[in-house]
């Protein structure tokens, strides 16, 4: 085989590949783990079954390919928009956080309580995911993704303060009265200003970001959190 066909082959197989972990994912959306059968996957796939064990080894292998996809979506989504100012990164980075949660609730649930039952591997993928999150914050709001252990430690606290909220969320969206992404961005935006102003209080040398000059572009000053993210896709 020639570079050309095996390059061809590879470009076929990932592309196979990620159309099954797609369907995948609706199908968890809907169904649990333990209710679906790799005879209900292939079926729903439209493929013999032998090529999901040929692409994945197991079902607990599909799976485990699906969280790590869904939680790469959240990632990207979240930690895009590297060449805004800090400030406005970490108001973006909340955003997309949001969006993903809204348009993905069950890969959503299964990122942040850990998928299936105890699941070492898919707790393992959270709490990288968690880490992820949080270098990210501190990064727009400090300008380094390290910061001292008991900055972090707040940090950590709020982000887990993130996940509680998002969950009660999208768990009751669409019910009365409930905000949108814009208002729920803007009241953890406010949370992790008083987080942030905190952590100066215990490490000053982790000083809180000031308020911009304008009071127009800084989600983490005093006066316009309520202010929503225009970006809404």
């Amino acid at each position: 085989m020639n570079n050309s066909q095996q390059r061809g082959r590879t470009g076929r197989s990932q592309v196979r590949r990620a159309e099954l972990i797609a369907t995948g994912r609706k199908l968890f959306d809907s169904t649990s783990y333990d209710a679906l059968s790799m005879d209900d996957i292939a079926k729903q796939a439209g493929v013999a079954k032998g090529l999901i064990y040929y692409y994945f080894t197991s079902k607990r292998g599909y799976y485990l390919a699906i969280v790590e996809d869904s939680v790469a979506e959240l990632v990207a989504r979240a930690g895009r928009d590297t060449d805004l100012p800090g400030v406005e990164r970490v108001r973006r980075t909340i955003d997309g956080y949001l969006h993903y949660a809204e348009h993905h609730h069950a890969a959503y649930r299964t990122i942040v309580t850990g998928g299936v039952g105890s699941d070492a591997e898919v707790l393992a993928i959270r709490d990288a995911v968690r880490e992820e999150l949080t270098a990210t914050i501190a990064e727009g709001a400090y300008g380094t993704r390290t910061v001292p252990p008991l900055a972090r430690l707040a940090l950590v606290g709020w982000l887990s303060g993130v996940e509680g909220v998002t969950l009660d969320w999208i768990g009751a969206m669409g019910a009365e009265g409930q905000p949108d992404r814009a208002a729920v961005g803007a009241l953890l935006a406010r949370q992790l200003r008083a987080t942030l102003t905190v952590i100066e209080e215990f490490v000053p040398q982790c000083p809180a970001p000031p308020p911009a000059l304008d009071g127009a572009s800084n989600p983490l000053g005093h006066g316009d959190d309520q202010a929503p993210v225009t970006e809404s896709v």
